[in-house]
This record gives C-alpha cells, structure tokens and sequence, in this order.
C-alpha cells in the first residue's frame, strides 16, 4: 500500500491505533494507551508556550526511507509548512520531531527513528519516554538541552 491508500482505506479509519507503514508497504499499527496520549497533548501544549511562530502538529506523517513514519507531536516553521501542507506525507521532515515511546519500543527502534527523521531534514528529533522524561538529539548526537528550544523541560509533569 502507498499512504494515500491507508489514509483512504475505509476499514483504518477510526482504529485505536497509530498507523506507519514500513518500506515494503506493508501497514504497520501499534496500540496507543492513555498515559502515551497524555504525553503527546502535554508535549504539544508546551511547545506552543514556547514556539510563537510556525505550527504545532501532533500525529505528522512524514516519508521516509523507510516507508511513512507519524511523529507523535512536531513543530514546523511557517516556510517548511508551506512546502508540506498539501502532501498526504511530509516529503520533508519537520524542524522538531518528537516521539512518545510505549513499553514494547526497543531503543534501537528509537533510534532508527531518529535517524530516519533527521536524514529527511529533521534539526531535532526528542524522544519522551513513558516516565515523561525527554531527551534531546541532533545529527551530532545527544544534546543537553533542545538548541531550537533551550527552555523546553526535560520531565513532562502531570
């Protein structure tokens, strides 16, 4: 399958599920509970406090080498937007990508992830664990603090 046939696909509307596909087409769905989607709206909530400009997204598929991946939450400049809104999958990566990992995500599926994300023109890539702690990547690696949002907290409180 392509996205645009899983997007219209009347039988993966409404699952309780994010859906990706891998590079074989194939449709790839995980089970979303409801502390990863208390994270995922808490994420986007302060983000926006921070980023004035640009717009916050959550649940943005982007195209990858990989197949179609859905960042949980994501924040794309004004100009990026522009190039991207009228796709049916990012052909290019938001500035910030973040993801909220489940209990059954090993960390190198995390890291495939971020690598995919910044190989598409990701700048950060933040990975929420399911404790809310968030920690931060560019290209270089491992950052101390988000570059594109200094202030950005690193524990994601209830």
């Amino acid at each position: 399958m392509n996205w645009q046939e899983v997007c219209e696909h009347p039988q993966l509307q409404n699952l309780p599920f994010k859906v990706e596909l891998n590079r074989w087409g194939q449709v790839v769905m995980s089970p979303v509970k409801v502390k990863h989607s208390f994270f995922q709206g808490r994420i986007q909530r302060v983000l926006e406090t921070f980023l004035k400009t640009g717009e916050v997204m959550p649940e943005c598929a982007i195209a990858t080498t990989d197949g179609v991946k859905v960042a949980d939450v994501v924040w794309c400049s004004g100009d990026r937007f522009a190039q991207i809104e009228a796709e049916v999958a990012a052909s290019i990566a938001p500035e910030i990508c973040i993801e909220v990992t489940s209990a059954g995500n090993t960390e190198e599926e995390m890291l495939g992830k971020r690598q995919l994300y910044l190989a598409v023109g990701a700048l950060e890539v933040w990975v929420c664990d399911d404790q809310g702690r968030v920690t931060f990547y560019d290209r270089s690696g491992a950052l101390t603090r988000s570059g594109l949002v200094p202030d950005f907290p690193h524990q994601i409180q209830r």
